[in-house]
């Protein structure tokens, strides 16, 4: 299985963008799904989660939406009211439930978002 993420690019302050997170292979085998952030020279962080209900970091809040097509396999995070300081590489990650407390994680490659003030 692997993860293709896409959809990042440079955009204003303000601006909206969706990314995208495709599956190959069906996205129903996931527990969990969700995209993280890394800025430069700061460590990764959850942005938005979904699996068991959605969670979101409070600096997203009202303005990211994760969602997952299961039709097309893919896994979305779509942006509105972008700010300088969401600038980032954006990761999606799916997440599987092993035998007792293990889990099984798999990265897609990342891509950048730039947001300009």
């Amino acid at each position: 299985v692997q993860l293709q993420a896409s959809g990042g690019g440079l955009v204003q302050t303000g601006g909206s963008l969706r990314l995208s997170c495709a599956v190959s292979g069906s996205i129903s085998r996931f527990d969990g799904m969700a995209w993280f952030r890394q800025a430069s020279g700061k460590p990764r962080e959850l942005v938005a989660s979904v699996g068991g209900g959605t969670n979101y970091a409070d600096s997203v809040k009202g303005r990211f939406t994760i969602s997952v097509e299961n039709a097309d396999n893919t896994l979305y995070l779509q942006m509105n009211d972008l700010k300088p300081e969401d600038t980032a590489v954006y990761y999606c990650r799916t997440e599987r439930h092993l035998k007792g407390w293990q889990r099984e994680y798999l990265w897609g490659q990342g891509t950048l978002v730039t947001v300009s003030s």
